[in-house]
């Protein structure tokens, strides 16, 4: 027993070391290449100077290069990595909450609504009583409503089974995915709204600033912080409702708990990015083949590869047809819809 905790700790340390490695690489090539090329030396200068405040290190470039560095290039990575994290976690909450390997909050319907809620703000003016937040208010409560339709859809006799829920977040990501369109074309004016919204729906990290990134972070580690404490819950959650309530967990509260964690995260994380599918289905697999279900390890190595998965989406996305950019949604789809395909088929052989 020893040696079987001690190997799966090695291997855990293992994982977590390379995928550190991993993101260190991404970070930097993403930060360098673009269409002003920088060498990595000069971005380390530009960081220890703004994060001491002082010019510590004087060298010769031009201003406009350090503004694309700190003030373009620095926040998109950044928020890359926060926006893959976020949806990484959800994609394990989905999963433990429904115990279907398929969930996730791509398929479950709630990034399609929250695009939805953003949408609505961004052409129709809607919740603009919330200022410079209406859009991550209306992709909150996008998401809200989509994840209570699919769960009201999915009850049968007052009993959701996961099967049904999947189905129903499938069905309702459709809805709200048309609702959207019927916004953008039939509200279609040419103006830069419309255009906004149209490469939003596909995922953008485009628009990445300072200031959003830091609210999209205190939400994010709030959330993660929250749900970390539920770690050996979520892990008594995977053995079924009856069980987990014999051991003392209450599942409805804890239900309640995945729900908001998932509804508030994916919201905001949508209202900067946009739809970018997949991530929070292909990443926990992945890591759980490394690090197994529990949840303790589970969780960080989830946010950690979700950061690097969806930094590396995004660098193909502005570099494969430079200086055109790809939405960044459209290259995880490249890679999230055959490893759903695969688990699809995995399932239906695993029943033979």
């Amino acid at each position: 027993m020893k040696g079987t905790v001690k190997s799966g700790k090695g291997r855990f340390l293992v994982t977590l070391l390379l995928v550190l490695l991993l993101i260190a690489a991404v970070l930097t090539i993403s930060v360098t290449i673009g269409a002003v090329n920088v060498s990595a030396g000069d971005i380390g200068k530009i960081l220890v100077n703004k994060i001491s405040g002082k010019d510590i290190f004087r060298i010769a470039w031009e201003g406009k290069t350090e503004n694309i560095i700190w003030n373009i290039r620095f926040p998109r990575v950044l928020m890359a990595f926060i926006v893959g994290a976020g949806l990484a976690l959800c994609g394990v909450l989905m999963q433990a909450l429904t115990k279907n390997p398929l969930a996730d909050p791509y398929v479950l319907g709630i990034s399609s609504g929250a695009s939805a809620g953003a949408v609505c703000a961004i052409l129709l003016g809607w919740f603009s009583f919330m200022g410079g937040y209406s859009v991550i208010f209306g992709a909150t409560m996008g998401a809200a409503d989509s994840i209570c339709l699919s769960l009201s859809i999915a009850s049968i006799h007052g009993r959701i089974t996961s099967t049904q829920l999947v189905l129903a977040g499938i069905a309702t990501s459709a809805l709200f995915s048309a609702f959207t369109n019927l916004m953008v074309y039939g509200i279609n004016t040419g103006s830069d709204k419309t255009k906004m919204a149209l490469y939003w729906m596909v995922g953008s990290l485009s628009g990445a600033t300072w200031s959003k990134l830091r609210y999209v972070v205190v939400v994010g580690v709030v959330v993660i912080v929250v749900i970390f404490l539920f770690a050996k819950e979520l892990d008594v959650l995977l053995l079924g409702d009856d069980v987990a309530e014999t051991l003392g967990v209450d599942t409805r509260k804890m239900k309640l708990v995945i729900i908001a964690a998932s509804t508030i995260l994916t919201g905001v994380v949508v209202s900067v990015s946009g739809v970018i599918g997949f991530v929070g289905l292909v990443v926990p697999h992945i890591m759980r083949s490394f690090v197994g279900s529990g949840h303790r390890r589970l969780i960080p190595m989830a946010i950690l590869g979700g950061g690097l998965f969806t930094m590396l989406t995004d660098l193909i996305s502005r570099t494969i047809i430079a200086p055109s950019e790809l939405p960044i949604g459209v290259v995880a789809a490249f890679f999230g819809a055959p490893f759903f395909l695969y688990l699809i088929r995995r399932g239906n052989m695993g029943k033979k």
